[in-house]
């Protein structure tokens, strides 16, 4: 799986993947089986930046993505449900059955289980909207701990629309540390408003009355576009509260849910393999400490590499072999 990441990454490097796409039109879900370099990929999103055709693509054995010319591809349209049947033992459709399988919670529905064969945590941070500046000392204690062990340092973050549009700068902070090859960003969508009301869950967040999904997808991916950011297969629903009807719409997008099995702030521990919750957007101070606590409580076990961070695609990729 290493050797496939890294010859991967290195045919990516010719694609327009730090480009920002400023001008985007005609952004639309477009499924297809794209070919190229005897190579298939799974094309996800179609849209036209400039006088330019491009997509959104998937690595169905990866999970990672990226985006290219369409000119360069052949592509045979399908629709959701022939592509997951094409490609039905690869571990991007493995990752979607299960979170269909796993939809009848109100929340914490989807990947929401520990990766029990990592010796170590995969790291996701929650940017919701919020007036605060990013919480840097998180990913400063990160690359304190771990940049001897392991550069770049793999983590997750699951980004609203509304965060970015007032938090340019700590965006641009954030990008700066992936040039400089410290952080590797998994960018998974977490909805553009990220709406919370008064009412019960189930009519709360996504399951509000009124929600344009189209809205609240699609317009973050442009918006992560946009700013240079590559949108992975992977959505995060706020508050983590979703409905089986929701988990299906988010499938039907081509992404795959991802909850969390150790959200710090409510107490719930890490475990070898778990995938870790913690908020960096200012809001979950005891969060943010709970976090560090552990990071020092693994000291030891992390300079004997004992105890790592992992790539949540490369982690689950594994896992749904």
């Amino acid at each position: 799986m290493k050797l496939k990441l890294l010859l991967l990454f290195s045919w990516i490097a010719s694609a327009a993947f730090a480009q920002n796409f400023d001008s985007i039109k005609r952004y639309k879900v477009s499924y297809a089986v794209a070919t190229a370099n005897n190579g298939k990929w799974i094309a996800l999103r179609s849209f036209v930046n400039g006088s330019q055709k491009y997509l959104l693509l998937a690595d169905p054995q990866s999970l990672l993505t990226f985006v290219k010319p369409a000119d360069g591809f052949a592509l045979d349209k399908l629709d959701i449900g022939n592509v997951r049947a094409i490609f039905k033992n690869s571990p991007y459709v493995k990752a979607l059955d299960a979170a269909l399988f796993n939809s009848k919670s109100l929340q914490n529905s989807g990947i929401d289980h520990a990766i029990p064969q990592e010796k170590g945590i995969a790291l996701t941070i929650d940017l919701c909207p919020s007036h605060r500046n990013l919480d840097r000392v998180i990913f400063q204690r990160l690359l304190d701990e771990f940049k001897k062990i392991q550069k770049p340092v793999p983590l997750a973050i699951s980004v609203s629309g509304k965060w970015i549009l007032k938090h340019q700068v700590d965006l641009d902070w954030l990008k700066s540390l992936v040039a400089q090859n410290e952080l590797t960003i998994t960018w998974i969508n977490h909805s553009y408003n990220h709406e919370v009301n008064s009412l019960p869950l189930a009519q709360n967040f996504l399951l509000a009355p009124g929600t344009n999904m189209d809205v609240e997808v699609l317009e973050n991916e442009k918006l992560l576009l946009k700013n240079g950011l590559t949108p992975s297969v992977f959505f995060r629903f706020p508050g983590l509260v979703s409905s089986p009807q929701l988990v299906a719409k988010i499938v039907d997008y081509g992404l795959i849910p991802v909850g969390s099995d150790a959200w710090l702030a409510k107490g719930q521990l890490a475990q070898a393999g778990s995938i870790v919750l913690i908020h960096g957007n200012g809001n979950e101070e005891i969060g943010v400490k709970d976090f560090i606590r552990l990071l020092q409580n693994r000291q030891v076990d992390v300079k004997n590499k004992q105890w790592l961070l992992f790539d949540l695609r490369e982690g689950l990729g594994r896992e749904f072999e």
